[in-house]
């Protein structure tokens, strides 16, 4: 497969973006698309579609943050996933950050929920994929989420403390 990445800015950002990340993620996981379209250039998100031909296959969205870069979203179209799109822009995505330290959080495959099937696929995907679970975790709402990194570091709450604190300089939730 011949995955083309483009980066995103707020001048070149579509429509199709915004509908891929507005179904992808629960309501209250998301940043409203405006507040988040702002932020990919006051905080030098590194927001990137991938694409086959002209076709959207998914994006992700990381906020390079020293000394964690943060996989803030990763999504693919829903009608795609399970055919390895997925890993294939995972794989591009680790290879963009080699040697780095990368951290993510995701919905807690522990937790008791409607979607504990899909949150144990996703976790052993990432496990797969040399990330490593923090045994971290944070809840925002009614979700747990788990923190899991890739790389050699520790990583302690002080550390997500770090990283909050750090977004909250550009854009706070209620």
């Amino acid at each position: 497969m011949n995955i083309i990445s483009k980066q995103i800015t707020a001048a070149n950002v579509s429509d199709e973006l915004k509908q891929l990340y507005e179904t992808a993620f629960p309501e209250n996981e998301q940043i409203p698309w405006n507040d988040l379209v702002r932020l990919i250039e006051e905080m030098h998100l590194d927001f990137t579609a991938y694409y086959e031909g002209d076709v959207l296959i998914g994006f992700t969205i990381v906020f390079p943050h020293k000394p964690f870069n943060w996989y803030w979203y990763f999504a693919v179209r829903p009608e795609l996933r399970g055919q390895g799109k997925g890993q294939n822009i995972l794989t591009a995505l680790i290879e963009k950050y080699k040697g780095k330290t990368c951290v993510l959080d995701m919905e807690s495959p522990l937790q008791e929920c409607d979607n504990k099937a899909q949150r144990k696929r996703r976790h052993g995907f990432y496990l797969r994929n040399g990330f490593r679970d923090t045994n971290l975790y944070r809840k925002y709402d009614d979700i747990e989420m788990t923190i899991m990194i890739m790389g050699d570091s520790t990583f302690t709450m002080q550390d997500w403390d770090d990283i909050i604190t750090e977004l909250k300089k550009y854009w706070t939730w209620n």
